[in-house]
């Protein structure tokens, strides 16, 4: 690892410890990645360490040692670039905010509202999307906060002021309201129970303002489920008037080959009648070869419909998710999920006509669709997609969809009944120069758990997903020779965890 590498990784490991409340090695990893940032100065990460380092030491309550790399971090920060200080001295005057250190807050929060005035449109975005703290609007509303605080209510209102219009003229409704109802609560300290009045009726008129864009928002959403189902119908209905149609025409096709080839077959067996003994067997071994290759043909043609099927049962599922996070009025998930989703189908449809594709494809959609699986099941469950180095997966190829349902399985068999995070494991290792070993592991509730889960309904219906692999895997290895070995077995890290492997083994040729 580069020792850029390896501070991300000590920043990750503190990151982790600190999420879970364990602040002694979340400041530890901190520290060792500081150490090598500033060893071979890597300048942004020596900001965002002794950034990091100071708000574990605030939140543990040692508000000294914090004010220290406070101070450090915001001295580099001023040193790389203006959004970076801007970042940085809003981040430092919340601590200030947080140990009541008032003047230093109001003076950071000052000099900050001054460069983000002078910034431009597109230099006050902050990694990529307009933070809420950093608007003129929102600093004027805290510098205002902190004045109150002081006892200094007098001062407060020019800043509670200027943070009202200019939230107004940005229709940042939410700063508006709190900062209109700030002000009511300081003319009735000050006892200007007119201007409290007038300013408590403008916050009453911002809240009704902001249920009603709310109460649209939700209409919105519901409209946008509407259509959405709309369209699955449609896309399912179209899928399956696809199939017929091509159903039709493949059986049109094979009946008239088949019609051709016995016309062959009949042709010679008339001619070998006026013919010696050796003609009579030519004739019986064309009609084996003719038998052979009418069975090898109609494995083309079971695997094709069996692949077919695997895209509507694909889609359908998918878009399940989508409407799951419609149901939860979660529009922004829905439509990052549907944007993945597309990229997924595209590659999908891509692949749908192929016998086989390279094993690189074959990862790359599956590295997508479990992707989403977890974008949408992300507290359950962690993964992992590990390729050997040795491994030349552009010298192997794959059924498409052939691993998909088994992940699928995994997360939604074994992984999502877990009650504690889950792991999904994925590897891809090199036998030998003609073999892959494909394994798929889960630390999950286990198939004779996930079994008693099942209602009545469910044990009596087999997954079609799994059914459809399987008949695929035993054509394939009838036409090519073993060409796919599964085997599923459970699976344990310890005695008290028990999940499921899945081992595939894939030939070359």
């Amino acid at each position: 690892m580069s020792y850029y590498d390896k501070v991300i990784v000590y920043e990750g490991l503190g990151d982790t410890y600190k999420s879970i409340g364990n602040f002694d090695k979340s400041e530890i990893n901190y520290q060792k990645g500081l150490e090598i940032a500033m060893s071979h100065q890597i300048t942004p990460k020596i900001t965002d360490l002794n950034s990091k380092i100071g708000e574990i030491y605030a939140q543990s309550g040692a508000m000294e040692q914090a004010n220290n790399y406070f101070e450090n971090s915001l001295t580099l920060a001023e040193n790389e670039n203006k959004k970076r200080a801007v970042v940085e001295k809003n981040k430092v005057a919340d601590f200030y905010n947080q140990s009541q250190d008032y003047d230093k807050e109001i003076a950071l929060r000052e000099e900050t509202l001054e460069e983000l005035e002078s910034m431009d449109d597109s230099d006050s975005i902050i990694g990529g999307s307009i933070s809420n703290s950093l608007t003129p609007q929102r600093q004027n509303y805290k510098i205002a906060n902190a004045y109150a605080s002081q006892g200094k209510p007098q001062y407060a209102i020019p800043f509670l002021e200027k943070s009202i219009v200019e939230a107004n003229n940005k229709e940042d409704i939410i700063v508006e309201k709190d900062a209109t109802r700030k002000l009511s609560e300081i003319y009735k300290d000050l006892g200007e129970f007119d201007k409290a009045a007038e300013s408590y009726q403008k916050y009453v008129e911002l809240v009704d303002k902001l249920y009603v864009i709310k109460e649209q928002e939700i209409s919105q959403a519901a409209r946008f489920r509407r259509e959405i189902a709309f369209k699955q119908n449609r896309i399912a209905s179209l899928e399956n008037d696809r199939l017929i149609n091509e159903s039709r025409y493949q059986l049109a096709l094979e009946n008239k080959e088949l019609t051709q080839k016995n016309n062959k077959v009949q042709s010679w067996i008339i001619a070998s009648l006026v013919i010696i003994a050796l003609l009579l067997l030519y004739a019986a071994f064309v009609q084996f070869k003719s038998v052979k290759q009418q069975k090898y043909a109609n494995n083309l043609l079971a695997l094709k419909s069996l692949r077919s099927q695997m895209n509507p049962h694909f889609i359908f599922n998918a878009l399940n998710s989508v409407n799951s996070f419609i149901a939860s009025n979660d529009e922004r998930a829905a439509n990052k999920y549907l944007s993945e989703f597309s990229q997924l189908m595209r590659a999908v449809l891509e692949n749908s006509e192929e016998d086989f594709i390279p094993l690189e494809k074959e990862i790359e959609l599956l590295k997508l669709y479990v992707k989403l699986e977890h974008f949408r099941f992300k507290d359950k469950f962690e993964y992992s997609v590990t390729i050997d180095e040795t491994l030349k997966i552009n010298e192997f190829v794959i059924p498409p969809m052939l691993l998909q349902p088994y992940v699928e399985n995994a997360v939604w068999h074994g992984l999502r009944y877990k009650k504690e995070m889950g792991l999904l494991s994925i590897n891809f290792k090199q036998v030998d120069s003609e073999t892959v070993k494909i394994t798929i592991a889960d630390n999950g509730i286990g198939r004779k758990k996930s079994k008693e889960l099942k209602t009545d309904h469910q044990k009596k219906q087999q997954s079609k997903g799994m059914g459809n692999i399987q008949s695929r895997i035993s054509i394939l290895n009838e036409m090519y020779q073993d060409k796919v070995d599964v085997f599923i077995e459970d699976y344990s890290e310890d005695e008290n965890q028990i999940g499921t492997k899945v081992v595939l083994i894939l030939k070359k040729d």
